[in-house]
């Protein structure tokens, strides 16, 4: 059975990505939760490392003697592995852009995840700042233009796919800290968008995870 090396779900982004992508796979795989942010214990990159990551970092996917790391390269893997899930599009030019789009999330929009982390359990209003602005006007742009060239639900149509795994935390960011898509150039269909992101069966489970873990957040 595959393991999968992860965060603690309120916080990970990282972490929720392949879990999810998983999750969609219907292979089984089992979990290994590595404590983020804890003073009173060996430091989290030792932790990783022990657990089995070359980096770290987390999340790793460890299946049989290979080791994948790194939260993109796991989705591919598991996308290849599982073909029959259908994590990307049968489509050419719908997996292009879908995989820009994921590409885009993984190594971009470095304003809004600095500033304002996941941190599932948080609700508030926070000003944002111009860095942040310009890049949830950007994700506004890119979701309005998949889902308007595709017709939705979901990015790449009415398949959930990697894509879509790559932007559910920023749902939940939004959500957290009342971020408005309509504030940001928005009509409506990305904020519909991130609702039904954050209503998925597989997300909600993560969820549920991540409320209900009693050693989240202690030091």
């Amino acid at each position: 059975m595959m393991q999968l090396i992860i965060g603690d779900k309120v916080w990970s982004t990282w972490s929720m990505r392949p879990w999810l992508v998983l999750k969609h796979s219907g292979a089984p795989f089992s979990e290994t939760l590595v404590r983020l942010r804890r003073h009173s214990h060996p430091s989290t990159h030792d932790a990783i490392l022990a657990a089995g990551s070359p980096t770290g970092l987390a999340p790793v996917l460890i299946n049989g003697g290979m080791t994948i790391w790194d939260s993109l390269a796991i989705c591919e893997y598991v996308a290849e592995q599982f073909p029959a899930a259908r994590l990307w599009p049968a489509d050419p030019s719908a997996r292009a852009l879908g995989r820009s789009a994921a590409s885009e999330m993984h190594s971009g929009f470095a304003a809004l995840r600095g500033e304002h982390p996941m941190d599932l359990r948080l609700r508030t209003a926070t000003p944002v700042s111009e860095a942040v602005a310009r890049d949830v006007g950007r994700i506004v742009c890119l979701w309005n233009d998949l889902l308007s060239r595709f017709g939705g639900p979901f990015l790449l149509g009415a398949a959930w796919s990697i894509a879509d795994a790559f932007y559910t935390p920023v749902a939940t960011r939004f959500r957290s800290y009342d971020i408005a898509p309509a504030a940001h150039g928005d009509a409506g269909a990305a904020a519909g968008y991130a609702a039904q992101l954050l209503k998925t069966p597989v997300f909600l489970e993560w969820e549920r995870g991540a409320l209900t873990d009693p050693g989240a957040g202690l030091a």
